[in-house]
């Protein structure tokens, strides 16, 4: 076997564990879309984010984007408001929660607002 085809032959192989080892990371980069239900609490329009009261009385802080999707319009800020019962998918970084779509389930009552 000649050096060359032996130095090819170490590359391919190289090449393979390097592929191997980086396409589990690929995959995990990837965003997991998470969803809540529950009331809009509060709405801050100056900074993008809503806080969604679940049944269970958890409290969860979802910022929106210009791509976050609310019944198929693209204006969060305006079509949601205090009370009004959704169901947010989202994605989560470093604890930071990101809406991708709100769907607007209704007017809730008050007491589940309190």
């Amino acid at each position: 076997m000649s050096i060359l085809l032996k130095w090819r032959v170490g590359l391919l192989a190289v090449a393979a564990v390097i592929l191997t080892i980086g396409a589990p990371q690929a995959m995990l980069a990837q965003d997991v879309v998470h969803g809540v239900k529950g009331v809009v609490k509060s709405v801050d329009k100056a900074s993008k984010t809503m806080v969604v009261k679940t049944a269970d009385g958890a409290e969860h802080t979802i910022k929106w984007t210009d791509k976050t999707t609310v019944e198929g319009t693209k204006d969060t800020g305006k079509d949601i408001e205090e009370g009004t019962k959704v169901s947010v998918k989202y994605t989560e970084k470093a604890g930071d929660k990101t809406a991708v779509g709100v769907k607007n389930l209704g007017k809730a009552t008050a007491k589940a607002v309190d």
